[in-house]
């Protein structure tokens, strides 16, 4: 037998999930490999018919505390460490009675479940598992000598090797399931000191680990020479991340953070109140409305900019009917997404073979806490998610004339849109659609030009003798610090704006406002978003 290679004799089982797990111990024993287990385990293999000795066999100890307390012992750990082609500590094993342990089989109390289902807080540490990760972690050290399972999906790959092996498993498989080992536990680590700090209120722990299990792995990244991978945390927030793919292409890297982009903005859209859609291009709303119907909501969305909606992610805010399915596929687009859909409109879209349809199972909540990531060079920045909502801002005129009925329902919509755009963001809307969106430019008043460019383009597009920024009103997701950007928004035909204040020339673009005739709002509330 090649050095690298370490025959199994012995294996301990303890699993939380007993999926594939009998038929798993079944492959060892008849390979002749010892069974040890406890509790629930040990049971489920003896009603299965395995002969399985008892992990107090190894200990001297029985179980106590609730089974708090039943493999933190030298009879495990050293089982577990003992460096087989060391004598002193092979001569410590036989002095003490300790038998090696070849194979750990382990998966962890279902901590991250726990706190996804809200349970009550003493539910959540007693799901906080203590004997499974500290075996994991002894075994995963001692991979020259001792393989380590904390994944059911590998049961058969562990089978197939120990069949072509004579028994054996080799120190490559054994490092791969030791560098598996570390992730699971550090990703469970995680979910358990981010749920503390959560219920502590600490928003800013002097340590902050995140965790992900690998959903998917890319074909490439954001472009072609980029390696990328897709993993899911514990948070449970519908979106990509909870959605059944019903059809379509494997989602790509770019697809995969679009869709996201446009269901949270679709999310700021209560469904019971009307039909939604967003449409997004590069992250960007290109095109946003409301409806009621979701037919008539993309029909309104499609004309804000139909040359930039070629290609781009559809996310509603109610489930997918018919009607809407039947539009949405007359051009080509790349994802849709729905809370859920029709069995007819899944047909209908099931006539575009490559088009993505994801089912997401709900909406997310645009005011629900949580935490957003990015990464920087030599560490990463953590904030809270942005889950200030229009719709509970205390919205304060500051011109001579206030907005009426109308610009006021089109203002709050505007804003909503203005939150998921990328800064600076400058957003046109007139009867409950977007009409002209200008984001990402370095200065407003660009945005703002940019913005009306596209309301002027999209009326020629649709035969119309007058841009459709006239009678709109605009959206800015900061202050406009100059008046400038005000200005060209009411050259363009807009009659209101909203915007946060606070800037240093406020008085000057208050004043801008009153002079052009324009109703102005502050919120208070800036939302770039970078």
């Amino acid at each position: 037998m090649p050095t690298d290679l370490k025959r199994v004799t012995r294996a301990l089982l303890s699993v939380s999930d007993k999926t594939g797990l009998v038929d798993f111990a079944k492959a060892l024993s008849a390979k002749g490999v010892e069974l040890v287990s406890t509790g629930g385990t040990k049971k489920a293999l003896q009603e299965a018919g395995l002969t399985v000795k008892d992990v107090s066999d190894l200990t001297g100890f029985p179980e106590m505390m609730d089974g708090r307390v039943k493999t933190l012992h030298p009879g495990v750990h050293g089982g577990l460490l003992g460096i087989r082609a060391n004598p002193e500590h092979q001569a410590a094993m036989l002095a003490h009675g300790i038998v090696p342990i070849d194979l750990l089989v382990v998966n962890l109390y279902p901590f991250e479940a726990t706190i996804a289902a809200n349970r009550p807080y003493e539910d959540c540490i007693e799901n906080i598992d203590i004997g499974g990760p500290a075996m994991i972690r002894a075994a995963a050290k001692n991979h020259d000598d001792v393989a380590v399972v904390v994944d059911g999906a590998d049961y058969a790959m562990i089978v197939d090797e120990l069949a072509s092996q004579d028994g054996a498993l080799s120190q490559e498989l054994r490092r791969r399931l030791a560098q598996k080992a570390y992730a699971r536990t550090a990703a469970y680590d995680a979910a358990i000191s981010n749920w503390l700090a959560t219920e502590l209120g600490e928003e800013t722990p002097p340590y902050r680990a995140i965790g992900g299990t690998l959903a998917e792995v890319m074909r490439y990244g954001e472009n072609p020479h980029q390696s990328a991978a897709f993993y899911k945390t514990p948070e449970k927030r519908p979106g990509v991340a909870t959605a059944r793919q019903v059809q379509g292409k494997q989602l790509s890297y770019n697809n995969i953070n679009d869709t996201d982009a446009a269901y949270e903005c679709v999310s700021e859209f209560l469904p019971e109140r009307s039909a939604a859609i967003v449409i997004v291009k590069h992250a960007n709303p290109c095109g946003v409305a409301e409806g009621t119907t979701l037919r008539e909501a993309y029909e309104k969305a499609l004309r804000c900019d139909p040359v930039s909606v070629f290609g781009g992610i559809v996310a509603m805010n109610r489930p997918l009917d018919a009607e809407a399915a039947r539009a949405i596929t007359e051009i080509f687009t790349e994802v849709i997404i729905a809370p859920d859909a029709s069995e007819e409109a899944i047909a209908i879209v099931a006539a575009k073979k490559n088009l993505r349809l994801l089912l997401a199972g709900g909406l997310p909540d645009p005011r629900q806490e949580g935490l957003v990531i990015r990464t920087v060079a030599g560490g990463f920045l953590a904030q809270a998610r942005d889950n200030a909502v229009v719709d509970a801002m205390d919205l304060k005129v500051v011109t001579k004339r206030a907005p009426s009925d109308r610009e006021l329902a089109d203002l709050r919509f505007a804003f909503r849109v203005a939150k998921h755009a990328k800064s600076n963001a400058i957003v046109y809307a007139k009867d409950g659609a977007t009409v002209g969106v200008g984001a990402g430019q370095m200065s407003r008043v660009d945005s703002s030009r940019i913005a009306a460019w596209k309301a002027a383009e999209a009326a020629k597009a649709a035969g119309l003798p007058e841009t459709l920024a006239k009678g709109s009103v605009v959206a800015s997701d900061a202050f406009f610090p100059f008046a400038d950007g005000l200005l060209a928004a009411a050259e363009a035909g807009a009659t209101a704006v909203i915007q946060p204040g606070g800037s240093m020339r406020d008085d000057e673009v208050i004043k801008a406002a009153d002079e052009a005739g324009l109703a102005m709002v502050f919120t208070g509330y800036r939302h770039f978003r970078h």
